[in-house]
């Protein structure tokens, strides 16, 4: 991953982070790394834990952000799921995506529920 990739990751994890608060969401972790991956962020609303990836992107030429959330990622976050659930035996989980568009000087953002079914 490219230094610039790199920080347009953090960028967004950052905005959707303090949306996420703002939104009333708790913070549980963010960048947990797992053996079989890792995920973005993992929060709590209400009954549910969330684990919440995050896209963005600065140009569509490859497609938006929430697109980048193909078959192969959506297997890798249920995976992350099942390892997840076992520290939260009590509470549902889901998995949202949250896109944030960077194309403009205000970035925008896109948060999509349940986007992967676990």
């Amino acid at each position: 991953m490219t230094f610039q990739r790199k920080k347009l990751g953090e960028s967004g994890e950052k905005i959707a982070g303090k949306y996420l608060i703002n939104k009333g969401y708790k913070i549980i972790g963010r960048n947990v790394r797992l053996r079989v991956g890792e995920i973005d962020i993992i929060a709590q609303d209400g009954d549910y834990i969330v684990l919440v990836e995050i896209k963005t992107k600065t140009r569509f030429d490859q497609g938006r952000p929430e697109e980048m959330v193909n078959w192969h990622k959506a297997k890798k976050l249920r995976l992350l799921s099942r390892a997840v659930i076992k520290d939260y035996p009590n509470k549902n989980l889901r998995i949202d995506v949250v896109a944030v568009d960077k194309t403009s000087r205000e970035p925008k953002i896109n948060h999509i529920i349940s986007a992967v079914e676990g």
